[in-house]
């Protein structure tokens, strides 16, 4: 069956894209390479991870003689249900998720918000309040005057020092704040003009638009309120406010009492923690404490990696 014009354009188009983008050796070469170098770091970042799973559901004996490298043995999860029976871990998992998700929700709103004002001309010394809080970013007093500050401001042992302190965050501002700037000025002028005020065009043209930059800054607020502990470690130090301990703060000082942990797990576990595969000490309590903390987090960032990076690369270069 002849072939048509086209279907003859279309065999000579390949042939010829094929030989333009045929590899030469020393492509061939260097690709190779480069597959084996970041397949090499990938696994160089998964492992730690990885070992410290296996070893946590693996047979805590064989744990304890470091015999578990690279393949689990004697699989169980007993470990991770002595540790939810820990009557305080809950609570503490509870103050960490409260904290994540509200102080994300209102460090966002409030980056896109201020990054939105300060691109607007009409808005009274933009540039002086727009470097003067940049300037923030460059000194810092100090844990002691923080600590101080904090405490003069009644947010010791309270849980709003968590929130407060985050809100604002330059860094995020400023992504959003080029980010906007790249988005074509036309769109806001016909908001205008239609009789639109600064807020609605806020909310149904700007925040529409800016969905990858803020994705983007929001990673880095639930990531970063996610792991801090030190503001817990100083500020939730009495004892009414033991109940306001993160969960990284609370896993913080099982890590230091592994010992006790251990024994108080082993008599909460049960006979299934008396048994010689789930038998706890120290360095098995040591691992479950730091994959409970990682797990959480490691569950939500792939969701949000789509985003990631088409975001902080429009929000970093003004186009």
């Amino acid at each position: 069956m002849a072939k048509t014009e086209a279907e003859k354009n279309e065999i000579l188009y390949a042939k010829t894209h094929k030989r333009m983008y045929r590899l030469s050796n020393s492509d061939i070469v260097f690709t190779i390479i480069n597959y084996a170098f970041f397949t090499i770091f990938t696994i160089s970042c998964i492992f730690p991870f990885y070992y410290l799973f296996i070893n946590t559901i693996s047979d805590n004996s064989l744990v304890t003689k470091g015999a578990v490298k690279f393949i689990p043995q004697g699989i169980h999860f007993q470990n991770y249900a002595s540790l939810l029976q820990q009557s305080d871990i809950i609570q503490a998992f509870g103050v960490s998720v409260v904290r994540t998700i509200l102080g994300t929700i209102l460090m966002v709103l409030a980056s896109a918000l201020i990054g939105y004002l300060v691109t607007q001309e009409r808005m009274w010394q933009r540039k002086f309040w727009y470097r003067f809080m940049v300037i923030t970013m460059y000194f810092n007093a100090g844990t002691i005057p923080w600590f101080m500050n904090m405490k003069l401001l009644g947010l010791e042992g309270n849980f709003l020092a968590y929130i407060i302190p985050g809100i604002v965050a330059p860094y995020n501002i400023i992504l959003v704040k080029t980010y906007i700037e790249s988005i074509p000025a036309e769109l806001e002028e016909s908001a205008f003009i239609d009789g639109a005020g600064y807020f609605k065009v806020f909310l149904k043209i700007i925040w529409p638009l800016c969905t990858p930059i803020l994705a983007t800054i929001a990673i880095f607020g639930a990531v970063g309120h996610w792991n801090s502990f030190t503001d817990s470690l100083m500020l939730m130090r009495s004892a009414d406010s033991q109940g306001l301990r993160t969960l990284q703060h609370l896993l913080y000082d099982y890590l230091q009492k592994a010992n006790n942990l251990a024994a108080q797990m082993r008599q909460s576990g049960g006979a299934a923690a008396t048994s010689a595969a789930t038998q706890l000490d120290s360095t098995v309590v040591q691992y479950t404490v730091c994959m409970a903390s990682i797990i959480p987090i490691l569950l939500v960032y792939p969701f949000m990696t789509r985003y990631f990076t088409s975001g902080i690369m429009l929000g970093a270069v003004k186009g």
